[in-house]
């Protein structure tokens, strides 16, 4: 590769069976006939099986395609150093014309992709082209429209819904797979909470991931200013929809702070760009579709037993949720919460800013003229965005206001609570005391 050439990426992403490498090995096939595509592929496996299926289902080997493995990690944590080693050789001792990174179906595609807008980083050797995600119409229907929980394969990870759902927010092109096991109905029902998520996301329709490489492969639509807004409850948090608010939330932090050392703003790191882009433009717009989104914002504590009940009862109208919270209690670190179809997700975020030591604290501080402070709290507040079709916004804020510390409560001692939220963060803690997942929304 000259120098000066940035050869365009494309970051393949999608759930466990979505149909990733066989869309992988079509590109391969079918647009390898035109270009010279370099492929780094990742499983979280000892053994990279996906490797070896490329290499089989594609006339590339490789010594000719230039076909990397990463194995023993995956590429959004552990192996990040071996990604940005192997990024380099690629650029200073290969020639090809794009590169394809094929994201495990468990990982988040977000932290990949910052190694390639990040300053002094692969951002200098590729151009971060498309981020494609692949979706399993017919697993996407049970989970989001049906309302029949995804099964985990490990018992302390998170709901795999909700990771699903990152995944559909974060992407150029969702190719919308296996429709020949879903009815035309329950497509068009896909798609409409598609686009509840991620309004303005280009929609490829595959059987078999039989997809027009270039759909995938070159297509320019990767933008850092709007990736950073795209989802929909960014959209909803942005002072452009209205509320006065800007975004204090993003959902790809809780995995990259480590305990005591970073604090709740953290989240904002010089990695990811929240500025905020106007959405793409699209023949269907969620309003469409009866989808409305609001903020629910307050700076009381939630009262844990009543919180921790209404989140048991979650309304069925509610499609997505996000957002940061406060505990009573729970007074350290901000919590966040996700919710997807039917699954609910309470984990550890950052430190709150007013824990911090007074100089860190009054930094923050005076970089953040938006920034809500109480001479008391600090920074503390509940900042919570849903989206849904046929909500009922005056129910769901008196319900969750009668979840609140009164304000009498404010003086209470609040250790003596029976408290199931999580405190602690850390690596060394058992699962359950950094993550709180709610029982499956029938």
């Amino acid at each position: 590769m000259a120098v000066d050439e940035q050869p365009p990426v494309t970051i393949l992403s999608g759930g466990l069976g979505a149909g990733k490498t066989s869309l992988l090995n079509h590109l391969l096939t079918v647009g390898g006939e035109q270009y010279d595509i370099a492929v780094l592929v990742n499983d979280v496996g000892e053994v990279n099986v996906d490797a070896d299926l490329i290499e089989n289902g594609s006339e590339l080997s490789m010594e000719d395609g230039g076909v990397t493995e990463l194995s023993n990690g995956c590429l959004c944590c552990g192996l990040q150093n071996e990604l940005d080693q192997e990024l380099r050789h690629l650029a200073f001792d290969e020639e090809f014309d794009y590169l394809v990174i094929e994201a495990p179906g468990i990982s988040d595609p977000v932290p990949i992709a910052q190694r390639f807008v990040s300053p002094a980083r692969a951002s200098a050797l590729y151009d971060l082209d498309t981020t494609v995600t692949v979706v399993d119409a017919a697993q996407f229907h049970q989970a989001f429209v049906d309302g029949r929980p995804l099964k985990s394969t490990d018992d302390d990870a998170r709901p795999l819904s909700d990771l699903l759902a990152e995944q559909v927010e974060f992407c150029d092109v969702l190719v919308l797979n296996k429709c020949d096991l879903v009815s035309e109905t329950e497509r068009e029902a896909v798609e409409r909470v598609v686009r509840t998520l991620h309004p303005g996301v280009d929609i490829v329709r595959a059987t078999e991931s039989t997809v027009d490489p270039e759909r995938a492969l070159g297509t320019g639509r990767f933008d850092q200013d709007e990736a950073s807004n795209s989802a929909r409850w960014k959209q909803a948090l942005s002072p452009d929809h209205g509320d006065g608010t800007d975004v204090d939330s993003d959902e790809h932090y809780e995995s990259q702070t480590e305990a005591d050392d970073h604090s709740h703003e953290h989240k904002h790191g010089d990695d990811h760009d929240h500025s905020h882009g106007e959405a793409h433009d699209h023949r269907h717009p969620p309003e469409e579709f009866g989808v409305d989104s609001f903020v629910y914002e307050r700076h009381r504590p939630f009262h844990p037993k009543r919180f921790s009940e209404w989140l048991r009862s979650f309304p069925d109208s509610v499609v997505r949720a996000k957002g940061h919270l406060w505990v009573a209690g729970r007074e350290r670190y901000a919590l966040d919460l996700s919710h997807a179809g039917t699954r609910t997700h309470v984990g550890v975020n950052g430190r709150w800013a007013v824990t911090l030591p007074e100089f860190q604290r009054e930094s923050y501080r005076e970089s953040r003229s938006d920034l809500h402070w109480d001479d008391q709290w600090g920074d503390r507040e509940v900042k919570l965005v849903f989206i849904g079709a046929g909500m009922d916004e005056s129910s769901i804020v008196d319900t969750l206001d009668d979840c609140l510390v009164s304000e009498t409560g404010m003086e209470d001692d609040w250790e003596a609570f029976e408290n199931p939220f999580p405190g602690t963060m850390g690596w060394s803690q058992p699962p359950m005391e950094q993550r709180l997942v709610v029982g499956d929304r029938q």
